[in-house]
């Protein structure tokens, strides 16, 4: 009998996703549809939250923006990130990503404890992450919607100190409450393997982490929007933040973002994260 549970156990598992993967588009019957929060992009940018949006089949979605993180009494650090996401089947998409961070490599060196510092050789291509999202909601036009999110950094890629030869695995629980026809609120629970971040790299922080976020979407007219999150993460540490923006969508496939941040809690208390950046989306946009 233990032998056979795993199997039933997978049984019901793959009963309960089918309908997820061969009914996940919208229903013609669903007055939701054509709400503004459907059909715009919704990016995974530019805060700590990943969006529960899924891209339909035949969609791509390029994501980037730059970061500027200053931290309390030491020397900022540029950085860049690079997010392709491509939908196929109906409710699943491919997503890879690959950060950038700005400087001249130095030695190995570093410091820890009350004032960090960024280690000199943590410039350059961080490691490709690749993964998955898989949308658990039998409707992409559902108002609440659920998807699970896994991924895992390539071993042996990157540049410099950012350079790691083994994988580091993450996944997440993501959830979003349509509110109103525009806005949304967003929530974000799992682990991730850190180093892939500016802020990761204080510290030579390169153990897993959990993380846990929160964050709202609004709309400001028809084309404007602001942002606002709060999140935590840390294993023996816990580090705390919060994040606040505007965007500017010209039309439904574009949306441009600016955003400031401060780490509130944790070695990095006090930093303070400014950054821009924009979305892209090809195939399946409306007017």
């Amino acid at each position: 009998m233990r032998k056979t549970t795993p199997l039933v156990l997978a049984a019901l598992l793959a009963g309960r996703l089918t309908p997820a993967l061969a009914q996940n588009t919208p229903d013609e019957n669903n007055e939701n549809a054509d709400a503004p929060f459907v059909r715009h992009i919704r990016p995974d940018r530019p805060g700590q939250t990943i969006s529960a949006g899924v891209l339909r089949a035949g969609e791509f979605q390029l994501e980037t923006g730059i970061q500027r993180f200053t931290p309390r009494g030491g020397v900022g650090v540029s950085s860049n990130v690079n997010t392709l996401r491509i939908g196929f089947w109906n409710s699943m998409e491919f997503r890879i990503t690959q950060p950038y961070v700005f400087g001249t490599p130095g030695p190995a060196t570093g410091s820890v404890g009350e004032n960090p510092a960024l280690r000199t050789d943590s410039v350059g291509w961080a490691p490709v992450t690749v993964g998955m999202k898989l949308m658990l909601t039998p409707d992409r036009a559902s108002r609440f919607q659920v998807s699970l999110l896994a991924e895992a950094s390539l071993p042996n890629t990157g540049q410099n100190g950012l350079r790691r030869t083994t994988w580091a695995p993450a996944g997440r629980l993501l959830v979003s409450q349509q509110l109103g026809r525009r806005a949304v609120l967003e929530g974000n629970f799992g682990f991730v393997q850190s180093g892939l971040t500016v802020a990761d790299l204080f510290n030579g922080q390169i153990g897993g982490q959990y993380i846990g976020s929160l964050a709202l979407t609004a709309p400001i007219g028809d084309k404007a929007g602001y942002f606002l999150e709060g999140y935590g993460r840390g294993r023996d540490g816990l580090t705390t933040g919060a994040t606040a923006g505007l965007y500017y969508r010209p039309w439904t496939g574009l949306r441009l973002d600016a955003t400031v941040g401060r780490v509130l809690g944790g070695v990095n208390a006090g930093a303070n994260i400014v950054g821009t950046g924009l979305a892209f989306r090809l195939g399946g946009n409306g007017n």
